[in-house]
């Protein structure tokens, strides 16, 4: 009976620790132009771009 508490306490421990979250490189989470401009419909990547950004 002991032997199946710690089979199911290593699988659990296992479990919880293989998992982990990936990350982007340097853009901490931002989407690129094409990505955003196929999310909202637009037929151009073009407002999207940092580059191309309009300032007020």
């Amino acid at each position: 009976m002991k032997s199946i508490y710690l089979i199911l306490a290593v699988c659990g421990l296992m479990l919880s620790t293989a998992c982990y979250t990936t990350r982007t490189a340097g853009n901490s989470g931002k989407v690129p132009p094409g990505q955003a401009k196929k999310g909202y419909g637009s037929k151009s990547a073009k407002p999207f771009a940092p580059g191309q950004r309009k300032k007020n």
